[in-house]
């Protein structure tokens, strides 16, 4: 029984890589919508993979090691899969080499995890743009252009830039905050105002305004974060 429970974040991490496996094909079909689709799976798995592991009291090096492993493909080689096809399919010659610079997310998310795992500080907040919050900034793209026809992604030279963005982001000394409220009695701590602030807003704005305005979720998680360091 005792393996079973410790074994159970494990299994929840198992699944976040099978999502970023089934968007890693679904990006070389050219399926972005998909693609997309599977790494928010990916994101909501890798929530509550931590969360049980929480709620249960189990740890393990194992499971810290295959989190960082299922974490690198769902949050790093399937955006930068999927911004390399949104570059490819963009207006730029079909023979150019330019997609490739969509890899450069892929790079990045590597040395942000790696940096994640030698830093005993990032318990309670991050230094640097999470790789799932980069990779649901990218994996909204697509699907944002599914449903709104009006919101078309294919230039390339806003898929480059954002690119350069989010992966300067990655690795950015940026003290950043995490959606962890660890006090169910410390609610009126400030930190955690700015965590129920974030999750009240984004509930309000997705229902609102939808897919669309997830990028803009991510940009007031950044606004947020700093707000939270100038007031400490």
């Amino acid at each position: 029984m005792n393996s079973i429970k410790r074994n159970i974040p494990n299994l929840i991490t198992l699944g976040n890589l099978f999502c970023g496996l089934v968007a890693i094909v679904f990006s070389l079909n050219n399926n972005l919508y998909f693609a997309g689709t599977f790494i928010f799976f990916g994101a909501i798995l890798d929530f509550f993979d931590g969360l049980s592991a929480r709620l249960l009291k189990v740890s393990s090096e194992i499971g810290k090691h295959l989190d960082s492993m299922a974490d690198m493909v769902t949050f790093g080689v399937a955006p930068g899969m999927i911004m390399f096809q949104m570059i490819k399919l963009s207006n730029i010659d079909e023979n150019s080499y330019i997609a490739y610079i969509g890899f450069i997310i892929t790079i990045f998310s590597a040395i942000r995890l790696a940096k994640f795992n030698l830093d005993t500080k990032q318990t309670s907040s991050f230094i640097g743009l999470p790789t799932p919050a980069a990779a649901i900034f990218i994996a909204s793209l697509p699907i944002i252009s599914k449903y709104n026809i009006t919101i078309q992604f294919n230039d390339s030279k806003f898929l480059i830039v954002t690119s350069v963005i989010l992966s300067l982001l990655l690795v950015a000394k940026l003290p950043l905050f995490s959606l962890k409220i660890k006090k169910r009695e410390d609610w009126k701590n400030k930190e955690n105002i700015i965590r129920i602030i974030f999750l009240i807003s984004c509930v309000i704005l997705l229902f609102v305004f939808e897919f669309a305005v997830i990028p803009f979720i991510v940009i007031l998680y950044i606004f947020l974060s700093i707000l939270n360091n100038l007031i400490k």
